[in-house]
């Protein structure tokens, strides 16, 4: 199922019609997939974890050599003006940097080194699980952009379609050594006991924010948790399997490539009760922020009408 974004969509610090035509054939970021982007939670109206996405889109972006737009607050207020105009105080938001220029072809000059786009749509539904495919060679853990999240996503859209069209719901990338990397939008965990392993970046994964927050923000009592290399081997015997995302939070795994994997849940369960615990105190505290923010200096919304 595809997420149909909403009406409005922020192009350049103005919301506009998603039925706008805003964007140029010239623009290398699209011809070429030369941009970074990042998926975020909108929960309550507030942005999830706005801080450690823009953290990642920085390092992608330097990465890259994606020019950025310099004021990181003033584009988070632009944001909250698309989710207002919306209506999308829960929903999924796609924040993308366009280069504008450089390669072998270019239109006329935008007057921007990027463009900036994000737009909205209602959140998914995955349901009580994933079956996964696997796909060897998917990541080569020495490249330099292993773990950027660019624009060019083709690949993966590819492998998650070629798993969908087998009865699978996503891809299990597996790296040049045959270790597994993490899925075509998620990273992957394993648990022993009180034990929970993900695989490290080197083994040629996206260093996704739930990842960093349940790696290294929150604390589960009774729970280590870690980075080791895993096989597929690691994955079929562990006791739980489960997946993490921005907009899945922690799912389990159900099978791979046909084969049950374990059918426990007391890791995943007390780490997803931490993580909500997270949230909501992240959401609760941006909320207080906002409505002190609104009674000392109300501000004009630059919303469409209509």
């Amino acid at each position: 199922m595809s997420l149909v974004i909403h009406r409005f969509v922020a192009h350049n610090g103005a919301i506009r019609e998603a039925s706008d035509r805003l964007l140029s054939p010239g623009q290398v970021g699209l011809l070429s997939g030369w941009g970074v982007f990042s998926t975020l939670r909108v929960a309550d109206g507030a942005l999830f974890a706005f801080e450690r996405h823009w953290a990642r889109i920085t390092r992608d972006a330097a990465t890259l050599h994606v020019p950025l737009p310099p004021d990181p607050e003033a584009l988070r207020s632009n944001l909250l003006e698309l989710v207002e105009a919306n209506r999308a105080y829960n929903s999924t938001l796609r924040l993308a940097i366009v280069r504008n220029s450089g390669g072998m072809w270019s239109g006329p000059p935008t007057g921007a080194a990027s463009d900036v786009l994000a737009l909205t749509a209602d959140s998914k539904d995955w349901g009580r699980g994933v079956k996964l495919a696997c796909v060897a060679n998917a990541r080569y853990s020495a490249c330099p952009f292993a773990g950027a999240k660019s624009l060019s996503w083709a690949m993966n859209l590819t492998w998650l379609e070629t798993a969908q069209a087998r009865g699978f719901d996503e891809a299990l990338l597996l790296n040049e050594r045959g270790e597994v990397a993490e899925c075509s939008s998620a990273n992957i965990f394993i648990a022993n006991g009180d034990r929970v392993w993900t695989p490290p970046l080197g083994s040629g994964c996206l260093p996704g924010v739930t990842r960093e927050i349940i790696l290294g923000v929150i604390r589960t009592p009774g729970i280590e948790i870690g980075e080791k290399p895993l096989v597929l081997g690691d994955l079929e015997s562990a006791d739980e399997v489960f997946i993490t995302s921005t907009t899945r939070n922690l799912l389990p795994v159900l099978e791979i490539e046909g084969k049950a994997m374990g059918r426990g849940a007391r890791a995943r369960t007390a780490i997803e009760e931490v993580f909500a615990a997270y949230v909501r105190k992240y959401v609760g505290e941006r909320a207080c922020v906002a409505v002190d923010q609104f009674l000392r200096e109300p501000r004009r919304s630059s919303t469409p009408k209509g």
